[in-house]
């Protein structure tokens, strides 16, 4: 029988725009492989310009383990190196030549391979990035040995891709990587009901977990199964990642495509559509109309990056995130407000401390959503409000508000203290929405996991 954690702290955001359970066609435009995608890796260039690439070639190998590989995800020609200050390499470019070349690898049945041989075989397709060690959300060492993967089956995040209809025709695939990654650890798989598609994956220690955002978020989920203690190292892997896993060893081939969920209230019809990573965002503006005003988020709402924020690449509207299931369109919130937060009725407003007075007609209201902007309605000043202000929406034993301050001292010593080891940006990102210093505190701790990376190098 599997455990079954209910989970009472956290947030549902009820933003509007859910992409419908269809997919639609989106022309195939260009695609990327940015090495930013993969935290600790330090790039060197493979390539040159006018190269040509199947999927599966190597790009760029990490120089710190040159087994890492970052491959081209379609089959092309390279068509620029873009590079950024001190010529650090930002992305590289790649125009498809809709032939859908791919590298090949020997297909092999994972239950009769080694850990030994599920490492090399995932190193040599340049699939062993998805693979991301805990503490610090780094890419996997290769010599070490975790104590456990994890993975999250589910996302709860606003207007998360469901991977119950994304994933439905990949079972097998995801079955295959459980018995591969198997071979090198115990996994730690956690699914949202006994109903989900993934309850019946054998040869996984199965955890159900019921709850409000961040409840879905594979580091809550670590933290109620077995926390992360200073010397401990975990590997987690998206479901995504499975599939793709899955793919390589059942049939040989270096294949990352998935159904990738566009949506957010500024995204007309939002629907899924078939994505790879490092695909230009410029194929979803049929999603937007005039994008002017538009802020295209690659990953969800609240810890998803601006994906027109790298400055020299030649898509207009950034890349697919190598992670990221979900697109959210949303509107640059640019208007000032008259008489701001004076205001009490504000209808068209989500609050999660009941600031407005509408909050009274809940049960008339049950169900509404919310067209949310950028805006944060207001500057940020210190912080103001307890640590229990914030637990409010951290279904983990840390205080936020001790450890963000802890990284913004650099106190190495506090941070170990309130659970850095524990933690990556992404948890927190409820603790930002809600915060009224109007912190970035998902930067600040990101600030705070390179400190502690460089102090440990």
């Amino acid at each position: 029988m599997p455990d079954i954690y209910k989970i009472k702290r956290g947030l549902e955001i009820p933003l509007c725009g859910i992409a419908a359970t269809s997919v639609r066609k989106v022309p195939g435009i260009s695609a990327a492989v940015c090495p930013d995608h993969f935290k600790g890796l330090v790039p060197r260039l493979l390539v040159k310009e006018g190269d040509p690439v199947l999927a599966g070639s190597p790009v760029i190998s990490d120089k710190n383990n040159p087994s890492i590989l970052l491959v081209s995800p379609v089959s092309g020609t390279v068509r620029s190196i873009v590079r950024g200050d001190k010529r650090k390499l930002l992305a590289v470019e790649i125009n498809p030549d809709g032939k859908d070349g791919a590298a090949s690898f020997p297909q092999r049945d994972p239950s009769a391979l080694d850990g030994t041989q599920v490492r090399e075989a995932l190193l040599e397709s340049g699939l062993w990035p998805f693979l991301v060690q805990r503490p610090f959300g780094v890419v996997a060492d290769p010599s070490v040995t975790p104590k456990a993967i994890f993975v999250s089956a589910f996302s709860t995040a606003p207007l998360a891709a469901d991977t119950e209809f994304t994933l439905a025709s990949d079972i097998k695939y995801v079955q295959a990587a459980v018995t591969a990654l198997g071979r090198i650890a115990p996994v730690h798989l956690s699914v949202k009901g006994v109903e989900s598609v993934f309850a019946g994956i054998r040869g996984a220690i199965l955890h159900i977990f019921e709850g409000k955002h961040p409840t879905g978020n594979v580091g809550v989920q670590i933290s109620h199964i077995s926390p992360i203690l200073k010397g401990d190292t975990v590997w987690t892997v998206c479901p995504e990642g499975l599939a793709a896993i899955g793919r390589l060893f059942l049939e040989g081939r270096y294949d990352v495509r998935r159904k990738v969920a566009v949506c957010g209230p500024a995204a007309k019809d939002p629907a899924y559509i078939e994505a790879l990573p490092g695909m230009s965002l410029d194929a979803v503006a049929g999603f937007c109309g005039d994008v002017e005003g538009l802020r295209i988020i690659s990953g969800d709402i609240l810890s998803g990056t601006d994906a027109r924020s790298m400055q020299g690449i030649t898509s207009s509207s950034g890349y697919l995130g190598f992670f990221h299931n979900q697109i959210t369109i949303v509107k640059e919130g640019t208007e000032k407000e008259l008489l701001g937060w004076m205001r009490p009725l504000r209808l068209n407003r989500f609050s999660a401390d009941r600031t407005y007075f509408h909050w009274c007609l809940a049960p008339l209201l049950k169900g509404r959503k919310y067209d949310i902007d950028t805006n944060l309605h207001g500057g940020p000043r210190a912080f103001v409000m307890p640590d229990p202000y914030y637990s409010k929406v951290l279904p983990m034993d840390i205080y936020p508000v001790y450890l963000a301050k802890a990284c913004l001292a650099g106190d190495i010593d506090k941070m170990e203290k309130f659970g850095i080891y524990e933690v990556l940006p992404e948890d927190l990102a409820l603790c930002e929405f809600i915060d009224p210093s109007k912190n970035d505190i998902q930067d600040i701790i990101a600030k705070g996991i390179d400190l502690m990376l460089k102090e440990m190098a």
